[in-house]
């Protein structure tokens, strides 16, 4: 048997539920247990007894599992749970947890940061060179180079630098940027007083909140992907990816690749934003974003297709889709949320009327941003601020749609956590790669659910996410580096690999459990047949299991500040 807590500890006021899982052959033999479980303080003190409540077998993990609810608990400290001579991990009740928790995921994307050398003064024993300053050439002149079509002096060189490498490779991806900075710039405008701490970054200091430097430093990046006609390139990558060597060793060539419809519509969003989320803090740099958003917004409109090139020739990530009209709706909801030029908002109706369910969160369909922008006034929790056009009454019935879907997803997902013995919102069938994505995406909705409805069960829904996240499921592992007593500590990232240094940096987000392991030692370590929410393993080989991105990392951000800044209401 195994108790399962949440090893970064409970908020005094939230729902604290710890699950027992044994194998259900066991219980199915009838194992003889004692009555109740123990809550001891960390000095040896009991401070209750209470029965288990039997859940029944869970279909994803292959377990038998038990609930003891101690939400009762509120007192501050340290404690442990005992039951029939097993001891949980020790755990954490109090404030300020989340908060703790936020500087560690922000200040992973520091440690993703390309282009600029890392100091010791900020990174600590973690510091490096910089890396990946080389001028990079078009891919499609390097093809005519490669014909004999163009010379290679004839080639125009593009000093790009910086932005975050994207995951545990060096390639920089325009979708998958937008995806993050959205996560995060969307966290600080709902939940501003959980970002008042210092990431001890370069920048800190300066004025601005560090959350809004360290996304400058990706933004800054994303501006100089788009070309001179108002289209953006869709990646920044080498031909192949590299090998695992620090990345200032990664010498190979730099290719801007193609543009696309998606990197484009994602551009304009991300840096209406910005726009907005800036201006009091650099006016200049919010009209530039501003500026660049509507050039390349007039990109798109001249270019209704979807617009995508595969390149069979490049084996970095290739962010590919089969439709953009979720990343379109999104821009245009943000500009005209930016001008309140009600033409913008006519076309995002139109996207939002053909979308079949527009409530997602991840790279590949974006469409719950635009949700994020239409309600943005009333998920705010001050009013919203003179630099964004307020809606008018016209747009009520937009609004309405918009929260009914809203709800009813978050209904649908209630009753998911419900038949699930770990209280995670993943179906059986629901363990793809990068399976840590979909919990924290729906912990998102959940939480915004819960600001437009107040209804405690999308709260609780939120902490029972984080709980999956931080020890409660059947790997036993906290799916955050340096966070709990168990937590996973060989990602699959080249910078943490070639390193040298036995410690891993803390706060990254690992994939996590893949009922499909796709790498060649995942599919070796993992029998056939293995329930899904057990498919992981902590090593580093295993991309398909144990990758990092910086948009696990942001969704992760996200529900940390929503936890840290919002209380939850007493049920009625």
């Amino acid at each position: 048997m195994k108790i399962y807590v949440n090893q970064l500890g409970y908020l005094p006021d939230s729902s604290k539920v710890a699950v027992f899982a044994m194998p259900q052959e066991a219980a199915s033999a009838g194992s003889v247990l004692s009555d109740n479980a123990q809550l001891y303080k960390t000095d040896g003190t009991c401070v209750f007894e209470k029965a288990p409540v039997a859940f029944g077998p869970d279909t994803a993990s292959g377990d038998y599992i038990r609930h003891l609810d101690f939400s009762e608990c509120t007192e501050p400290g340290t404690y442990y749970i005992k039951w029939n001579n097993e001891t949980s991990y020790p755990f954490t009740v109090g404030d300020g947890l989340y908060g703790n928790l936020n500087v560690l995921l922000a200040r992973a994307l520091y440690f993703q940061r390309c282009g600029m050398e890392l100091t010791e003064p900020y990174a600590g024993k973690f510091a490096r060179k910089a890396c990946h300053t080389a001028p990079s050439v078009l891919w499609n002149e390097y093809q005519k180079n490669l014909a004999g079509e163009l010379s290679e002096s004839e080639m125009k060189r593009f000093d790009i630098r910086g932005g975050w490498h994207d995951a545990g490779d060096y390639g920089r991806y325009t979708t998958a940027a937008a995806c993050a900075l959205a996560h995060i710039l969307y966290a600080y405008r709902f939940f501003p007083d959980a970002f008042k701490q210092s990431l001890n970054i370069p920048e800190s200091g300066n004025g601005i909140p560090d959350i809004l430097n360290e996304c400058r430093y990706e933004l800054d990046w994303m501006l100089q992907m788009q070309a001179e006609d108002g289209s953006v390139y869709h990646k920044h990558t080498t031909k192949n990816h590299a090998g695992f060597v620090m990345p200032c060793e990664d010498a190979d060539r730099l290719f801007l690749f193609p543009p696309s419809s998606m990197a484009a519509a994602s551009f304009v969003a991300t840096m209406a934003l910005a726009s907005r989320i800036y201006r009091r803090y650099d006016a200049v740099f919010a009209d530039r974003a501003l500026a660049a958003a509507k050039k390349s917004y007039a990109w798109l409109e001249a270019h209704p297709e979807f617009l995508f090139e595969r390149i069979p020739d490049c084996h970095t990530g290739e962010y590919g889709d089969f439709s953009d009209k979720d990343e379109r709706m999104w821009a245009a909801m943000e500009l005209f949320r930016c001008t309140g030029d009600t033409a913008y908002l006519e076309k995002a109706r139109t996207y939002f009327d053909e979308h079949p369910n527009p409530v997602y969160y991840g790279w590949a369909d974006i469409s719950g941003f635009a949700g994020w922008a239409l309600l943005e006034d009333e998920l705010m929790k001050a009013p919203v601020s003179a630099e964004t056009a307020p809606l008018s009454t016209k747009e009520q019935s937009f609004r309405t749609a918009y929260k009914e879907l809203l709800q009813k997803e978050a209904n649908r997902l209630l009753g998911i956590i419900e038949e699930s013995g770990y209280g995670v919102a993943l179906g059986s069938k629901e363990y793809p790669w990068g399976s840590n994505l979909t919990v924290l995406n729906r912990a998102m909705l959940l939480g915004t659910t819960y600001l437009l409805e107040k209804n405690p069960a999308y709260y609780t829904g939120v902490v029972r996410q984080m709980d999956y996240l931080l020890g409660v499921n059947a790997t036993d592992y906290s799916y955050v580096t340096g966070v709990g007593f168990h937590a996973f500590c060989n990602p699959h990232n080249r910078i943490t690999v070639a390193d040298g240094i036995e410690e891993t940096i803390p706060g990254y987000v690992s994939g996590g459990a893949n009922g499909h392991p796709g790498d060649e030692l995942a599919k070796k370590l993992i029998a056939p047949g293995t329930p899904p929410m057990k498919c992981f393993a902590d090593r580093w080989e295993c991309y398909s299991l144990n990758e990092i991105t910086i948009y696990w990392n942001s969704p992760a951000i996200f529900a940390a500040s929503f936890l840290d800044s919002v209380k939850p209401v007493t049920d009625k």
